[in-house]
Parts: structure tokens; sequence; C-alpha cells
């Protein structure tokens, strides 16, 4: 055992200090001042092995018989320590102590160590000084919970679409922590284009060619099995430029009826999202428009509508859609044309979305007025919808497939007028009168034959 003669020799060099003698017993056991027969002290018990957790107080036991005039002392193995003689501590550890049971026949020393440190774990001799030592070892485990070191691990990153990025955690403790990532959301992670997880197991985790679906929190998961396990959140943002897609270029719409264009993006950072007429003049809130910017899932996503109140000869023309951020900008276009409601009766709506589009239109109808030129149009917030799949975009082959919108052809029919309905009426009115016209007819006519 590496150390142990000097431990004795320092042990030894104590005792001398403290008016102790290691030989006051010869070797046969008999005291020289009586002449009497004295037994070896000897260890009643075992040392045993304690685990406990950092931070914690533990004491261990050394239990011993017959001690008589010799001493019992606590070292530190590993470290060469002698830490307690008797009942004098020798450390200059404050968190050290000993105490005795003093009415126990089998006396048994305690080595107290309060807030028990990582360093302090390794093995403990508990010995007596006979002339031949005597000694015994107990194990003192030292668990720690895991911990995330900041100063070696990733915090929030910003990059860029298409390139690679590598997050790292370290993490301490005793025993040595496993490192787990999962994402926020509990939506897979994507390695690479072939290789989907739920779960990534590592001190780092590298994402090649990012896209704008990774972006979002990820979660750094240290564990050990000693409680609490620990993790630190890291925000990964991806920047792209805008990019931007219309459901309908060409809409077209009465006079004096109210419309409604759209537009969706994708930026990030977020955008600056803005309407201009073709001589490229901004277009703001007013009683003529009203914009509409509603930020979707994910993010980076957001609904631009432009609503526009009773239409006017003037403003038939050129709308465009601008999204710009720090990465870049685009721009869509939607030309707005006059057209007459057709004579066909109203069918249902093509789809849920159109449904809920114009959902509100006959209260926004009531807020302008809906009268225009003695007319009152009931449905004035539709349109007919006469594209089929035009679409704006920038560079949407870099979106995945999933998330790339398609919109259909798409009519929404406008209801008869209610002129065409009065006529309807007079029509049956007159239908009604010729039968009886008829009817009396015959009546006379049986009526001359008699």
């Amino acid at each position: 055992m590496s150390g142990l003669p000097t431990l004795e020799a320092l042990f030894f060099m104590l005792l001398a200090a403290s008016g102790v003698s290691a030989n006051t017993t010869s070797k046969t056991g008999i005291a020289p001042a009586t002449n009497v027969v004295v037994e070896e002290p000897e260890f009643t018990d075992v040392i045993e092995n304690v685990t406990v957790p950092a931070g914690r107080n533990v004491k261990l036991a050394c239990s011993v018989k017959n001690l008589g005039s010799y001493k019992v002392a606590w070292m530190h193995f590993e470290q060469s320590a002698i830490l307690t003689v008797h009942n004098h501590v020798i450390t200059r550890n404050p968190r050290i102590s000993v105490t005795h049971d003093k009415h126990d026949k089998h006396k048994t020393w305690f080595l107290h160590i309060s807030n028990v440190q990582e360093e302090d774990k390794g093995r403990y001799m508990c010995q007596i000084n006979t002339v031949t030592a005597k000694t015994q070892f107990g194990y003192l485990h030292v668990v720690v919970p895991p911990n995330i070191d900041d100063s070696l691990s990733s915090s929030d990153v910003i990059v860029r679409e298409g390139s690679n990025v590598t997050l790292k955690c370290r993490a301490t403790g005793s025993p040595m922590p496993t490192v787990k990532w999962k994402r926020d959301d509990n939506s897979k992670i994507a390695i690479n284009r072939s290789l989907n997880v739920l779960e990534w197991e590592g001190n780092s985790i590298e994402i090649t060619k990012i896209s704008r679906l990774d972006m979002g929190a990820y979660l750094c998961i240290a564990s050990n099995g000693v409680p609490p396990t620990v993790s630190k959140r890291i925000k990964v943002s991806v920047d792209f430029p805008p990019m931007l897609w219309i459901p309908h270029q060409l809409v077209g719409v009465p006079l004096y009826f109210n419309v409604t264009l759209e537009c969706f993006t994708e930026a990030h950072p977020t955008s600056l999202n803005y309407w201009t007429r073709e001589d490229g003049h901004m277009i703001h809130d007013s009683r003529k428009y009203r914009t509409e910017s509603n930020v979707g899932m994910p993010v980076y996503k957001t609904h631009m509508r432009l609503h526009i109140f009773n239409i006017q000869q003037t403003d038939y023309g050129t709308y465009k859609c601008v999204a710009k951020n720090p990465r870049g900008e685009t721009d869509g276009t939607i030309r707005l044309y006059t057209s007459t409601p057709p004579t066909t009766s109203p069918g249902p709506p093509t789809t849920e979305s159109y449904s809920e589009l114009w959902g509100n239109r006959n209260a926004i109808n009531d807020s302008t007025g809906g009268h225009h030129h003695g007319q009152q149009h009931s449905n004035s917030y539709s349109v007919h919808v006469v594209d089929k799949n035009s679409k704006y975009s920038s560079n949407l082959n870099e979106i995945d497939r999933s998330e790339q919108k398609s919109f259909d052809t798409k009519i929404i029919y406008w209801p008869p007028d209610t002129n065409r309905n009065n006529q309807g009426a007079a029509s049956s009115t007159r239908n009604i009168l010729s039968i009886i016209v008829s009817t009396c007819m015959v009546f006379l006519a049986k009526y001359s034959l008699q």
C-alpha cells in the first residue's frame, strides 16, 4: 500500500509527541509495570462502505475492543493524510470532526464529514497503534448530480438556411452523465436529409444543410442516475430571404363591391410586409383600404390581406404585395379587373378555406353602408376568380413539399340581384292570371252553347 509507511511514521511521531508510547506493552502482551497479561486490541466490526450525494453529511464508524492505552486514528488513504488521532483533529479541513461513545463496551470512533465534496471520495483507514499497526478500510462513494457547464456549451444560434450547425453540451457529475438531445416540441431532429430521429445521444449534435423546418428550440438533457436531471434549452434560428405566393393573381369584381386580395409570405427574420399600387406608392389604412398581416404557424409564415371597399373605376389595375427583411426582398402582383355578376344561381363554396375567408363579408359590408347609386348588394364581399393555380414564388424549391400550398381553381358565384327576384315574382303572378282567364273562357263557352 503506497504511502502507508509514511503515514505510520507520522502517526507514531504524533503519538510520541502526545506522550503515548507504542511499546508500553511487550510483544508477549505483558505490561512491564504490573506484569499482567493484557489482550491485544482488535476491531469488532467492519467499516461499512457508504454512498452519499455531494453536499450531504456522512459518518464512518470504527469499532474496537481492548483498546487500553492505545490510540485510534483515521486517515484518508489516497490523499496520504492523517485526519484524526484519538480525540484530536489533525487535518485543517474544517468539515472533519471525530467523536466516540464512551459508554460502549466496544468503543466506536466516528469520523464525521460535513457537506461532502467529490474530492472526499476514496478509502478511509482506521488504524490502531499497536507494535504492528492494525488497520481496516471503508470506501466512501460520493455521487454528484449532473451539471451543464454553460461556458463549454452552445448558446442560442442564428444560421443561414442550407448551412451546417453543431450544437455542444458539456456536462459534469459523478458518475459521468450521459447527454441526450430532443426538440422542445417533440418533433423529429433532421440530422441530415436521410436521417430523422426523435432523440440523439452525445455531447454534440450536427445538423447538415439546415432548413427553416429545423428552426426551434433544442433541449440538451444530462442525467447520471443521481437526481435531479438537468437540461439546457438552445434556440436555433434559421435566416432566409422572403418568399411569397399568391392564390389568385387575377381577380374580377364589379363596380361598387368590396374585395379582398391575398398573399402568403415566409421570411426570417420577420419581414416588413406592405402593399403598393402600380405606381409604387404604399397603401395605408383608410376608408378605402384596410390591411392585415396575420402570423401563422410556424412563426415565419404570414398571411397578408388587402381589403378594398366600394370599388371604383380608378381602383382597377395592378396591386403588389411586398416582403423585405435583412436577407432580401420579393414581391408579387395581383391584377384587379372589372366583371359583371353571372346570372346563374350561386353554388356552394368550393372549399372550407373560402367559406372561412368570406365568412365575415356581411359584417364588413354593413360597416361600409352597402348602398351605391340606389342599389343594395347583399353579398358585395364576393369575387369571381378566373385564374387556375396562379402562384408567385421565390425559390420555392427550397421549401419542403409538405410545406407548399396548392391552390385549385375556385369560383365564387354572384347571387341573383334584387331586380331578377322581382321579375321572377311578376312572372308567377302572370301565370296565375292566365289560368284564371282560361277557366272563365271555358265557362262562357259552355253557357253560350246552352
